[in-house]
């Protein structure tokens, strides 16, 4: 598959449950964004198109970059448990729920988060 095809495969799906999937101040949503480097954890309310917490890898230095993810898991669930939140609605971004995707929403749920 070409990676310009594979790109727009990825934003159709993400759209698809984008249609589905929205934040509330009360169940707030797990968006993930996974680049080549680094994986991005937000809990958005999309009612009030606010971001919640926002937390990423950046500083981290040590382990792989599934390792990396299960930190960044650990600490967007503790983000959440601070402002009172311990259920969210996850959103992959039209990613395969696989890899550090996965990693990062195990993490959150053995932290406490229910998803």
């Amino acid at each position: 598959m070409r990676p310009e095809a594979k790109r727009q495969a990825r934003i159709r799906r993400h759209r698809r449950i984008r249609r589905k999937v929205s934040g509330t101040p009360t169940r707030p949503r797990l968006a993930v964004y996974r680049s080549n480097r680094h994986i991005y954890a937000q809990l958005v309310d999309d009612q009030a198109a606010r971001t919640l917490a926002a937390v990423s890898d950046l500083g981290v230095e040590d382990g792989d970059k599934t390792a990396k993810a299960k930190k960044v898991g650990q600490a967007i669930a503790e983000s959440a448990r601070s402002l009172g939140v311990d259920r969210v609605v996850f959103d992959r971004s039209g990613r395969l729920y696989h890899g550090r995707v996965k990693a990062v929403a195990e993490a959150a749920r053995e932290a406490g988060l229910s998803i």
